[in-house]
């Protein structure tokens, strides 16, 4: 473990496992408190769920990271030094390979960065100096148009969000729309008898 020549090639086994680790400890309150929120069936299903998507989670992720150190040590090593530019080539492979599959945990993923590439970009622009800064923040206006996009698409193009984000908003924005009494007013979302 301390010789240096071998440092590439257990880093890439440590990523593997950090990646697998990380995917785990994210993915599985999330799937918890989703599936118990928002799925039907009996708690057995719902623990399967929730042990698949973690599992998912973590195996994509794992995979992840030992494609893309792998293939960012090789390129150093071909070109006898690192680059930018292999950060971005290594990231790009594995991104196709691992999470080119469009299935709901790959989708949250990327949708996951995407938002935050997005700020990052905007704040690279800013710095490098292609826009100017802003003079007051931006936030309050991205925030706007955020929640009027994502509201007006839920409403009239429902169909092109994710099913987790239709959920969430069907329980926030529908569900609140129907009471029959006290009970389901206040302290049930929907009835669960057949009055």
């Amino acid at each position: 473990l301390q010789q240096r020549r071998y440092h590439a090639a257990l880093a890439v086994i440590k990523g593997f496992r950090n990646g697998a680790v990380y995917g785990a400890k994210i993915r599985a309150p999330h799937a918890l408190v989703m599936t118990f929120l928002f799925k039907s069936g009996s708690f057995r299903e719902k623990l399967k769920s929730i042990a698949q998507a973690t599992y998912a989670h973590s195996r994509n992720l794992a995979y992840f990271v030992f494609t893309y150190k792998g293939l960012l040590a090789a390129q150093s090593r071909l070109q006898g030094k690192k680059i930018p530019f292999h950060s971005f080539l290594a990231a790009c492979i594995g991104g196709w390979l691992v999470f080119g599959d469009n299935n709901p945990i790959n989708s949250q993923i990327i949708m996951y960065l995407l938002s935050r590439i997005v700020f990052a970009l905007s704040r690279l622009a800013v710095e490098k100096g292609y826009i100017p800064q802003p003079r007051q923040d931006p936030f309050p206006l991205v925030a706007a148009l955020v929640w009027g996009t994502v509201l007006w698409l839920f409403e009239y193009h429902r169909e092109t969000l994710q099913p987790s984000l239709q959920a969430s908003m069907t329980y926030l924005y529908e569900d609140s729309e129907v009471w029959h009494d006290l009970s389901d007013f206040l302290l049930y979302n929907k009835r669960t008898d057949s009055k």
